[in-house]
C-alpha cells in the first residue's frame, strides 16, 4: 500500500525560470539512471526477495525514489515558468514541450519515452544488489553533471540533497550485498581452473608463454 503525502520529501525552488535546463534535468525523471527508474527497480526486484529485512530496504528505498521523482519533476515545472509558449523554450526538446504543454514529461533530456528496459531484474539477490550499487553510482554522476552546469542556489540545493540521498542508497545496498555476498550467483563455483585464472593480454610478455602462473594485478593498498 502506498499513500501520497502532500508535503514534499525535501523543499524545492527555482530562482528563475530556466526552461533549457528543465530539459536536462527530464534526465533524471524519465532516464535510464533516472528517479522513475530507480523506483521501479527496486520494487519489481524486491517482489521474490525472501529476506523481510532486505526485502523491506529495496521498498522503502523504492518509495522514497518516487518522492525524489515528485521533486524532480516539481522543479522542472518550476524551471519552465508554466508557460507553453514555445517561443520561450529557446535549446532542447521544443516539440515534446510543445506536446506536453511544459508539463514534465516521462522523458528522457533527449525527448525519448521511458521504457520499462531500463529496469533490471534478475531474481538473483546478489545480481540484483550489484546493479542496484551500480545504478546509484550512475544516478550519482548524473547529478553531478546536472550540477555543475547551473547557477541556480535554490535547484543547486535540490540537486545537492538527492546527490547525497544517492549515496546513502548506495551504501544500504553495499551493506546489504556485504551481509548475503556468499549466496547465489555469488558463491564460489569453483568448477574448473578456469574460475582462477587471469590472461594478461594487454601486454602478455615472454614469461607468460614459459609455463609460469600468471597473477591478477592487486589493487590492495
Amino acid at each position: 500500500m502506498f499513500k501520497h503525502e502532500k508535503l514534499l520529501f525535501h523543499p524545492v525552488g527555482a530562482e528563475r525560470p530556466n526552461p533549457q535546463y528543465a530539459a536536462l534535468l527530464q534526465e533524471q525523471l524519465g532516464g535510464g539512471n533516472g528517479e522513475l527508474k530507480a523506483a521501479m527497480q527496486y520494487m519489481a526486484q524486491s517482489f521474490r526477495i525472501k529476506d523481510a529485512k532486505i526485502k523491506d530496504l529495496f521498498l522503502d528505498i523504492a518509495a522514497e525514489e518516487l518522492g525524489h521523482m515528485e521533486m524532480v519533476a516539481q522543479t522542472i515545472s518550476l524551471l519552465n515558468g508554466h508557460d507553453t509558449d514555445a517561443d520561450q523554450v529557446k535549446a532542447g526538446e521544443i516539440e515534446s514541450h510543445v506536446l506536453l504543454g511544459l508539463n514534465p514529461g516521462l522523458i528522457n533530456a533527449s525527448g525519448y519515452s521511458w521504457t520499462g528496459d531500463y529496469v533490471t531484474v534478475t531474481g538473483d539477490l546478489c545480481a540484483d544488489l550489484l546493479s542496484n550499487i551500480a545504478s546509484e553510482q550512475r544516478a550519482k554522476v548524473v547529478y553531478e553533471y546536472l550540477y555543475r552546469q547551473i547557477n541556480d542556489k535554490r535547484v543547486r540545493e535540490t540537486i545537492d540533497f538527492l546527490l547525497n540521498r544517492e549515496e546513502a542508497h548506495n551504501q544500504m545496498f553495499r551493506d546489504a550485498f556485504n551481509a548475503v555476498q556468499d549466496t547465489g550467483s555469488n558463491r564460489d563455483f569453483g568448477t574448473t581452473k578456469a574460475a582462477k585464472m587471469y590472461f594478461s593480454l594487454s601486454n602478455p610478455g615472454p614469461n607468460a608463454f614459459a609455463g609460469n602462473e600468471v597473477h591478477a594485478p592487486s589493487f590492495v593498498q
